[in-house]
């Protein structure tokens, strides 16, 4: 196609062009270019720039005269078609001025490649024709294809309208955002403006889509679960923005090539303030094993709860054990050994903090006297009621920026005397702070550790423990007295919970998974009498493991017991044979003598023990996945207890959990159990 006789708009004397937009020379507003249109930069300097409207204001429409040619063998008569362009500064009405740029602002580049002939478009590049149907995605195919070099890059999608409504039920499901916002004016304001001609779907749309995958992944995992054996459960418990409490059933396993994997199973509503509470939730728990099939599968249950909801009494009616989140048994640790002193010292430093990250001029003052210092620039933290480790996160900057805070409240520019003396801590409060953070350090690492998706975690948990209570919890001389007092008290709070004295001690799920761990297997941190339990409650293990395998032969075993061991009474044995000691004794005591059931498993939870540890730094699973062909059935019980997480919600502390934490507070009740099914499960 070829165009003569196009006049230039005296717009493009206030304005450059830099590929597919347009930037003003007095302003630098910058605004978008849509193939040869100068509607919208005309509205802009007369709206903005009126003083300087290019004088063209009389200009008629431009005449231009365009050759169309239909084929090169086609004959000289080419058909000369008459265009009239409009120039853009006629006079026309503002809401005519604002529907028309509307309009340019829509129109795809694809346009600069393509003409319309007819019902038809030509590529003037390679001269295709493709049919219109007042759509541009068959254009912007061929472009991408054929011509990627020149492919427009303005933002056109080359998704159909079904993908965008499928992209947008999915960033439902990541975000976790509530499905009502497909109605929502501004939202339906930016598809229209970026989705040309979209018919935005309704909230019943979005709901069945959704609900279509959460059937596909329903499906996925049903398959997954019936082909493992053992499956750890967690309960956690959680309030939603509407004081609606729920109870999300998670479930853990190992595969069959030794990588942990684990899945949300369904969240349910928990009533508040009523007797039968524990019944319901047991209730709860027990629907949900039967709706998954995983009733005879379950090894143990751990759950956060604090207000009794997994009572003694309702743990009768399971065959499992519950254990207890050592997240939240630490916070309770924390909680009972938190006095009055040191309450008074993270209120009066939580106070400073607010002070500096709410008053500019403080703010301004610190990140100078930090310049000045040498110091780090990074702002102090505000503790949290909910999280007791962001108090060491507080403690930990208010250490390390100290004398620029002193410094700044010294100042009479900036600080008061009577706003100082108020906010000043004192210096044996400071030494406080001094002796105490270190101890709050050590718990938060632990709680880092246990709460860790990235490998297996009960295992660490009675190791951590006994570390904690006899090592990191003992009272020092150089301690304050209420830092002394803070470790007694934590120390014994987790005794108690923890029940480390206890005589049942062996037949914790949590140690148990440490002795089938190879790091912690020697148990070190135990009495000579508490090893000689657990090893003890290792062999019954595998004792039971070994009738549950002979139940199970049946009648095949039963009779490769018969073959192998022959009535020798009616055998007619060779003389040679019967005079041979060895061979008379195999059939007098059977070829399987020597390597029976029971003494196979004693020899290789002895062989086990004695075998040489490996690093902290190696991952449990990865070693059974070498060793285990030599211990199978150790390895077969590893995998039923290595299985079970150590808090009820991996990653805790990490900030993808406290963003997730966050993000299913806000989803309404009747969605809430599917979208965070489709979420956790993606």
């Amino acid at each position: 196609m070829k165009r003569t006789g196009r006049r230039r708009s005296s717009v493009w004397d206030c304005f450059e062009q830099t590929g597919n937009f347009v930037r003003c020379m007095k302003c630098n507003a910058t605004l978008k270019y849509c193939g040869g249109a100068t509607t919208s930069m005309m509205n802009h300097m007369s709206r903005h720039h009126s003083s300087a409207t290019p004088m063209d204001e009389d200009e008629k429409p431009v005449i231009c005269t365009v050759q169309c040619i239909e084929d090169e063998n086609a004959s000289n008569n080419s058909e000369i078609t008459q265009v009239a362009v409009m120039s853009p500064n006629i006079n026309i009405t503002p809401a005519e001025r604002d529907s028309s740029e509307r309009k340019r602002l829509k129109r795809s580049s694809v346009w600069d490649i393509f003409i319309k002939v007819d019902d038809e478009v030509h590529c003037t590049m390679c001269g295709t024709k493709l049919k219109y149907r007042s759509s541009t995605t068959s254009m912007m195919y061929h472009i991408r294809n054929k011509h990627q070099d020149a492919a427009p890059n303005d933002g056109v999608s080359l998704a159909t309208h079904a993908e965008v409504t499928e992209l947008i039920s999915r960033m439902i499901e990541k975000d976790m955002l509530p499905i009502s916002m497909v109605s929502g004016d501004g939202f339906r304001e930016l598809l229209a403006y970026t989705v040309h001609s979209y018919k935005m779907p309704s909230v019943g749309d979005v709901t069945r889509i959704i609900e279509g995958r959460f059937h596909e992944k329903v499906e996925e995992l049903m398959v997954q679960l019936g082909r493992v054996e053992k499956v750890a459960l967690t309960a956690d418990f959680w309030t939603g923005l509407t004081f609606q409490r729920y109870m999300t059933m998670s479930c853990s396993f190992i595969t069959e090539d030794w990588q942990g994997r684990s899945a949300v199973l369904q969240t349910h509503k928990v009533s508040a303030g009523s007797h039968s509470t524990a019944d319901t939730v047991t209730e709860s728990v027990l629907s949900t094993v039967q709706a998954w099939a995983i009733a005879g599968k379950v090894t143990s249950c751990v759950h956060n709860d604090t207000q009794n909801s997994l009572s003694v009494q309702a743990c009768t009616r399971v065959t499992w054990d519950y254990t207890i989140c050592f997240a939240t048994t630490l916070q309770r640790a924390v909680s009972d050994g938190l006095s009055e002193d040191l309450l008074r010292i993270v209120v009066a430093a939580g106070k400073l903090v607010k002070h500096f990250n709410r008053n500019l001029l403080a703010n301004e003052a610190l990140e100078q006297k930090q310049v000045q210092m040498c110091l780090p620039q990074r702002k102090l933290i505000q503790s949290s009621k909910d999280r007791w480790d962001t108090i060491c996160d507080m403690f930990e900057r208010l250490l390390e920026q100290r004398w620029a805070i002193k410094a700044v409240l010294s100042d009479r520019s900036v600080t008061s005397r009577q706003e100082a003396q108020t906010l000043e801590i004192e210096d044996d409060c400071w030494q406080i702070i001094e002796n105490f953070t270190p101890v709050l350090a050590t718990l938060k690492w632990a709680t880092t550790v246990i709460s860790a998706d990235t490998e297996v975690s009960i295992s660490n948990i009675y190791p951590i423990t006994f570390s904690l209570v006899q090592t990191h919890l003992v009272p020092k001389e150089n301690d304050v007295e209420q830092v002394s007092e803070f470790k007694l008290k934590v120390q014994q709070s987790l005794r108690n919970h923890m029940e480390v004295d206890s005589n049942d001690l062996a037949s914790k799920p949590a140690l148990i998974a440490s002795m089938l761990d190879p790091r912690h297997k020697h148990l070190s941190f135990l009495t000579p009498t508490g090893r000689l339990a657990a090893k003890v409650k290792l062999h019954e293990l595998v004792s039971k493991l070994d009738a549950v395998v002979t139940a199970t032969a049946g009648a095949k075993d039963e009779q490769q017991e018969t073959l192998v061991t022959p009535d020798i009474s009616q055998a007619a044995v060779p003389s040679q044979i019967r005079s041979d000691t060895k061979n008379t004794m195999v059939l007098l005591l059977g070829d399987n003598y020597s390597s029976s059931y029971a003494t196979d498993s004693e020899a290789q939870v002895d062989y086990y023990l004695r075998d040489i540890a490996p690093s902290l730094d190696i991952n449990p699973l990865d070693w059974w996945r070498v060793n285990g062909p030599r211990f199978p059935k150790l390895a077969t019980l590893a995998r039923h207890y290595l299985c079970v997480p150590g808090v009820s919600l991996p990653s805790l502390l990490s900030e993808a959990g406290q963003t997730f934490a966050t993000m299913r507070r806000r989803l309404s009740p009747e969605h809430v159990d599917m979208m965070i099914f489709v979420n956790r499960n993606a």
